[in-house]
């Protein structure tokens, strides 16, 4: 398995006779993405591959690894640190670029208080800290986002806050300003 996996990148599944533990063990260890001892059912063996099959074909890019982010005519570039709305430049502070950033690179998903907060400031939410929301109303008119009735940055009640990427993308040419 070691000698494929140096010249091979796709997913591996080992199917063997062997049972023991240890067998299993030295199987991952050398490659394998999956271990399946025979006798298996056919139809077991089928979504075993099904499954790595989809693994490997999702995109597998850390958020920070990714430079920029593009959502209609909103562009947020994590390397220079900036961001536009119809090729105009947005003034963000630093603090308000690391949550527009943060929220984009998780489009489509709620993220808590408490995520956001371990993410931006390494340390717990506490339930009183209100900095977070402050932001959020301070980027949304900046990022063409109605304040009042917000499209793009959803708070989601008692969860968090949602990028929503389709939002975005249908942003007609009125632009909120506030």
């Amino acid at each position: 398995c070691r000698s494929v996996r140096d010249r091979y990148d796709g997913p591996i599944l080992m199917l063997t006779a062997r049972t023991d533990d240890t067998d299993h063990i030295e199987g991952l260890d050398t490659g394998a993405d999956d271990f399946v001892c025979k006798p298996v059912h056919p139809r077991v063996l089928l979504a075993r591959i099904k499954a790595l099959l989809r693994r490997s074909e999702a995109p597998q890019v850390p958020a920070a690894e990714l430079r920029r982010l593009v959502f209609g005519p909103l562009v947020v570039d994590n390397a220079l640190r900036e961001a536009w709305l119809r090729e105009q430049s947005i003034e963000l502070t630093g603090a308000e670029f690391d949550l527009l950033w943060l929220l984009v690179a998780n489009a489509g998903r709620t993220l808590s208080r408490e995520e956001i907060f371990t993410a931006l400031r390494g340390v717990g939410y506490d339930g009183q800290d209100r900095s977070i929301d402050v932001r959020i109303s301070r980027i949304r008119p900046k990022i063409g986002d109605d304040p009042i009735h917000p499209r793009l940055i959803k708070t989601v009640r008692s969860k968090g806050y949602l990028f929503v990427p389709e939002a975005a993308q249908d942003m007609s040419g009125h632009v909120f300003s506030g």
